[in-house]
């Protein structure tokens, strides 16, 4: 079965695709299949419309956040990204992007812009310091070009009026993470550390 919408700690979380730019060496999808008892390997993508569909059938209102995340890189679906958030705030949900920040790369333009009225936070995963530890780590198609997109991509989020912050995965030695927070601290972009999820 497609879980195209899924709730987990009492949010709810939109599912587009699982195709992503980075291959991290500690991403959950590497562990298993399910976030919270749901399968999130997709047989195909969903449309906008049949997204919209589904949060028809929810109470948005009791939901803190609706979360685009699923287990890949939203961003490859900016169009439905768009349309399906332009829903949600029609119907005044509070809406947040998870992504790793390489969208302008994967899109080949600025997707800030289409972000702006539909996203009211933005959280990127930040994970290294540097382009060549993050490299390291997240492998991205892109190679370390990756980092430096990722970091311009947040400091357009920011600059654009999103709620804005990076995250870390605590797979790092600790001398790694003063140099993140340091990094962001300069940026002024909050970092929240996160455990690592077995």
């Amino acid at each position: 079965m497609n879980n195209f919408v899924y709730k987990f700690e009492k949010k709810l979380y939109i599912n587009l695709t699982n195709r992503c730019s980075n291959n991290c060496t500690f991403c959950l999808r590497n562990n298993g299949d399910e976030v919270g008892g749901y399968y999130l390997w997709l047989e195909r993508e969903p449309t906008a419309e049949e997204v919209i569909e589904l949060l028809k059938k929810e109470d948005l209102k009791k939901y803190p956040e609706v979360v685009f995340c699923g287990y890949g890189e939203p961003t490859y679906r900016i169009d439905e990204i768009n349309k399906i958030g332009t829903y949600l705030k029609s119907k005044s949900a509070f809406t947040r992007l998870d992504t790793n920040g390489q969208g302008n790369l994967i899109n080949g333009y600025n997707i800030v812009e289409k972000l702006v009225n539909i996203i009211d936070k933005v959280s990127i995963s930040l994970n290294q310091y540097n382009a060549q530890e993050y490299d390291k780590i997240c492998l991205s198609e892109f190679g370390e070009k990756g980092f430096d997109a990722m970091i311009d991509f947040a400091v357009m989020c920011k600059n654009s009026g999103i709620k804005t912050r990076f995250t870390l995965v605590d797979v790092i030695d600790e001398e790694d993470k003063k140099k993140c927070q340091s990094l962001a601290k300069t940026l002024d972009i909050d970092l929240d550390i996160r455990s690592y999820i077995e």
